[in-house]
């Protein structure tokens, strides 16, 4: 389990393309700390297994599913990338409950700058509209974020400083990709209440929302 708040924005240093599937080296000196073969990190908010670390630069396969399905498949040498170690028993809930299982992928619409903050709005998939609130939580390249505003097919959140200059936030441009992970309470209320009434699950389950997306959970 992840807590959406990022603990630093890190690199990809080499990637290396396999019949199905790709190697990523990534540098991050705050993750790799203690860092050790079979440990998870989320990466963009997707959940992946460290393969090898040295120094301060860990490797994480990932497979074509996931490449797919989530906005990893765009990463290249260079790219930046957010990066989170799971939360330690005990520790403070700083964001909300992230699973690091990707749901799908929007798209940034469109950005509004002010003197403070920054307002964003991004593209929504039509079979996620329902688990995205106004004042809900929705993670967004691995950061815990509170909706602003939900329509159908978008929603909009706000962006303060600290987050613009921390996260890959502040450097998407209008069209970027980005990986959505809505909350899982909203997915387990509405199977529970679908099974209640009728005896039969309420909506599925969302693409690429059954842990394909997140690599830790597939190891």
């Amino acid at each position: 389990m992840f807590t959406g708040i990022v603990e630093e924005l890190g690199e990809i240093t080499a990637v290396e393309t396999l019949e199905d599937a790709c190697r990523f080296r990534l540098r991050g000196p705050v993750v790799t700390e203690g860092a050790k073969h079979g440990d998870s990190i989320a990466v963009n908010g997707v959940c992946l297994t460290v393969v090898d670390h040295e120094g301060d630069e860990f490797t994480a396969d990932v497979m074509a599913e996931t490449l797919n399905r989530s906005s990893l498949g765009a990463l290249a040498v260079g790219s930046r990338v957010n990066l989170e170690r799971p939360m330690a028993l005990g520790a403070r809930l700083g964001g909300h409950i992230v699973q690091g299982h990707v749901d799908g992928t929007g798209r940034i619409l469109e950005r509004e700058p002010s003197e403070n903050w920054e307002i964003v709005r991004i593209s929504l998939p039509a079979e996620l509209s329902r688990y995205v609130v106004e004042k809900g939580s929705v993670t967004v390249d691995g950061v815990s974020l509170t909706v602003v505003d939900a329509g159908q097919d978008f929603f909009t959140v706000s962006l303060i400083p600290t987050t613009l200059a921390l996260t890959t936030l502040g450097l998407k441009r209008s069209g970027d990709p980005v990986n959505l992970e809505v909350d899982v309470i909203a997915k387990y209320v509405e199977r529970m209440i679908g099974d209640r009434a009728t005896g039969v699950p309420v909506g599925g389950t969302p693409a690429a929302g059954d842990g394909t997306t997140g690599e830790g959970a597939v190891r």
